[in-house]
């Protein structure tokens, strides 16, 4: 090992290096390495270490390079962003090495033995002669064997390691690597780096190029093309594209490959599209006069749910009596009549293989819903009913008075075989156990989504789809809900008449003129719609901080739990971003003894609202009540940090009645929610909901549908807080971004050819 003198640093340097031997590892995290150990100096001094140091064993030689970080309650700490490491060469350093767990079957005192009877020899024995392990007492054959091949493993995956570090890649990328590529891992790198663009491993294009780059891989070798290609694809998905016009593909990927005095011509894409087309990676279509190109598993989706709805639509249920007259008697039983389109809908359940239910507030489709399940519950059917996300789920529990599950959850959702691979147990070999299934809030729902539900569905099951079809399309690709009523080929009911008690809110009626263009206008003193002009961003985000902190709690009596803060942008303007700030310290300042964590540019503390931002199904939870367990949160599920743990570099949070353990390398999952996005937002309903809407946002962001979304999350209050120009300007623009999609045109019958 080198001399380490000059590298320890001083806490608060920015830039610092640490060097020594392992003594402890505190914490490890087998699947992205991260880990918490515990490092001794030559000087004897001991340094805590954080940080990505995959399948590191005691009495390693550590050089690190990384900051120091101060922890209120443990001291300066060596956050490690990079490191060096070479095996023990100590008969004391081999022993704590091989009896630290990182080879099954040797504890400490076996490992001691190996150590001694070998000595400095200890890892070539292991590594050309595991054989020679039986010459120690109680060592068998097929035990020296194991003991070796572990030891292989591991050499295997320092070597991986070191390729990673020489190459400036992400050392988190070592387990998922060599999980799916084992030994091969860094000669299939080396022969093709853009197998890192791949979902599974989520690296970034420009990475992946650059490390091409560096290992001498020609600007114009198939690969990189192809994975150009597949790159410009992948990331029209989260512009809810589902195919691309050719010329389109075509322009975009020639202008990613090239620059710096590298020019790929169209031509090149072109070849790297037959490519492609031959492997079975994209479709090539001419559809409605225009060639486009889709991922494979998008077009499977958009035919596959073409053909069902095209198919299920025509299917009719008959009964040897009228559905009308039992839905009659069944209005007779109870006290509540049905308007003419209502019972129209529930009729058309009834009769129907699929029937769509759309409308906007006010207009009576949970009333629909439940006299649809009093309908089934007659005809003896099992319904199971599901949404998008778990607030919606129980939303519509709370309000049909029976159980709802996420359609995640419903399918049973979970990984393949460690492979990153989203899968579902119940699909067409293991399908749901219903006769009907009930799924709201569908304008959330993308078409590969959709597709899982479908698939899962047993044979001759109704599906009743239940949405508004004026709110925002979903994140991922398609716009199913729009495109099925669009078509004219699946039975729809649209209400339209707002009910009583609906009319009594101005919210309702607010809503409903915004999006027929027209301005909303504010209530009266006791009103639930207001509007409080503000004109810049700073005065926005502060009136917004005093309404959720003093105003509203107590004027109207909300805890500001009750309360939701929804805006157009995250960082433009009066974003989540700034009022996330903002708000965390207006609601949930610092205190002693209450605990809190650094992450970035976030603050985690205990008591706060958070958000997960994207499905990570290795999360474990269990039900507060320790009734049930399992694994999986979802993008958009909202709870609260109810206990941040130092010592064991974790913290928890209460998700509605699950916690969920977070390690603090994990903390990129979560987002401040004091404030979130209105995108985020779809799905759920708040009693309270501030909508700020200022300056410098995103003119694309500022549309009808954003602003009509923001509205409806609105149950008791709605405040908007910004200017009346930006205001104006969402209900005057009704543009809905532009989709490429053909499912609609599928429904109507559009041939489409397929391309070489």
């Amino acid at each position: 090992m080198q001399d380490f003198q000059d590298l320890q640093g001083a806490a608060g340097n920015p830039e610092a290096m640490v060097g020594g031997a392992v003594t402890q590892i505190v914490f490890y995290n087998a699947e992205n390495g991260y880990t918490v150990l515990r490092l001794t100096s030559p000087e004897g001094e001991e340094i805590t270490v954080t940080g990505c140091l995959p399948n590191v064993g005691l009495g390693e030689e550590l050089v690190l390079s990384g900051k120091w970080v101060s922890h209120p309650s443990y001291g300066d700490q060596f956050a490690a962003d990079g490191f060096e490491r070479s095996l023990p060469t100590s008969v004391r350093g081999i022993a704590d090495y091989l009896g630290s767990g990182l080879l099954k079957g040797i504890g400490p005192r076996l490992a001691a033995r190996i150590a001694k009877e070998f000595g400095e020899e200890t890892f070539r024995v292991l590594a050309e002669e595991p054989e020679r392990l039986t010459e120690i007492r109680g060592i068998t054959e097929k035990k020296a064997r194991e003991i070796g091949r572990q030891f292989q493993e591991q050499s295997e995956l320092r070597q991986l390691m070191d390729f990673l570090s020489e190459n400036e890649l992400p050392l988190e990328l070592t387990a998922r690597l060599y999980k799916r590529l084992g030994t091969a891992a860094v000669d299939a790198l080396t022969a093709n780096p853009f197998l890192l663009c791949d979902d599974y491993y989520q690296v970034d294009f420009k990475v992946a190029d650059d490390l091409a780059a560096s290992l001498g891989l020609s600007m114009m070798a198939p690969e990189r093309i192809d994975a150009g290609i597949l790159y410009t694809m992948s990331v029209n998905l989260d512009n809810g594209h589902t195919f691309i016009p050719t010329e389109k593909v075509v322009g975009t990927t020639a202008h990613l490959l090239s620059g710096d005095g590298i020019s790929v011509g169209e031509g090149h894409i072109a070849e790297g599209l037959v490519r492609l087309t031959s492997q079975g990676q994209l479709v090539r279509e001419r559809l409605a006069n225009r060639d486009v190109v889709y991922l494979r598993a998008m077009h499977e989706a958009e035919t596959f749910l073409s053909e069902y709805l095209s198919r299920v639509a025509e299917n009719q249920y008959e009964y040897d009596f009228d559905v009308r007259e039992l839905l009659h008697a069944l209005e007779m039983d109870g006290d509540l009549q049905y308007a003419p389109l209502q019972r129209e809908a529930i009729v058309a359940a009834a009769q129907n293989g699929v029937v769509i239910l759309t409308g906007g507030p006010g207009t009576g489709k949970t009333t629909t819903v439940r006299g649809m399940l009093r309908v089934f519950e007659a005809l003896g059917l099992n319904v199971v009913l599901a949404a998008p996300t778990g607030r919606a789920a129980k939303r519509l529990s709370e309000l049909c008075g029976m159980e709802a599950k996420t359609i995640h959850r419903l399918l049973e959702a979970g990984y393949q075989g460690g492979f990153g691979r989203l899968t579902f147990q119940r699909c067409r070999t293991n399908p749901l156990e219903c006769d009907a299934v009930v799924l709201d809030e569908v304008s959330m729902v993308d078409i590969q989504l959709m597709q899982a539900l479908v698939e899962a569905l047993p044979h001759g099951a109704r599906l009743i789809l239940v949405g508004d079809a004026d709110q925002l399309p979903p994140v991922g690709p398609g716009n199913f809900l729009r495109d099925a009523i669009g078509s004219g080929r699946v039975p729809t009911i649209q209400l339209s008449e707002i009910f009583r008690q609906a009319q009594e809110s101005d919210i309702v009626l607010n809503a409903h003129a915004i999006n027929e263009g027209r301005m909303p206008a504010a209530s009266g003193r006791d009103g639930d719609f207001f509007i409080m002009r503000k004109s810049n961003a700073a005065d926005i985000i502060g009136t917004v901080a005093g309404l959720c902190s003093t105003r509203l709690p107590r004027h109207y009596g909300f805890s500001p739990s009750q309360i939701q803060v929804l805006t157009p942008s995250r960082r433009q303007g009066a974003g989540t971003v700034q009022l996330n700030r903002t708000l965390q310290e207006a609601l949930n300042p610092p205190a002693d003894g209450k605990e809190e964590k650094r992450f970035g540019d976030t603050v985690f503390r205990t008591g706060d609202r958070v958000m997960q931002v994207r499905n990570n199904y290795d999360i474990v939870w269990e039900r507060m009540d320790g009734s049930e367990s399992g694994c999986g949160m979802f993008n958009g599920d909202v709870g609260e940090i109810v206990q941040l743990l130092p010592a064991q570099e974790c913290l928890t949070v209460r998700f509605d009645d699950k916690l969920a353990t977070y390690t603090y390398d994990m903390l990129g999952e979560l987002e401040l929610a004091y404030a979130m996005t209105v995108h985020k937002a779809q799905g759920s309903e708040f009693d309270a909901v501030v909508v700020a809407l200022s300056p410098g946002t995103n003119p694309r962001l500022l549309t009808r549908n954003i602003l009509y979304t923001a509205i409806t999350r609105a149950k008791k209050l709605l405040v908007i807080v910004g200017s009346a120009e930006i205001l104006h300007a969402m209900v005057e623009n009704d543009r809905r971004g532009r989709r490429y999609s053909a499912l609609k045109l599928r429904l109507k019958g559009a041939a489409a050819e397929p391309l070489p």
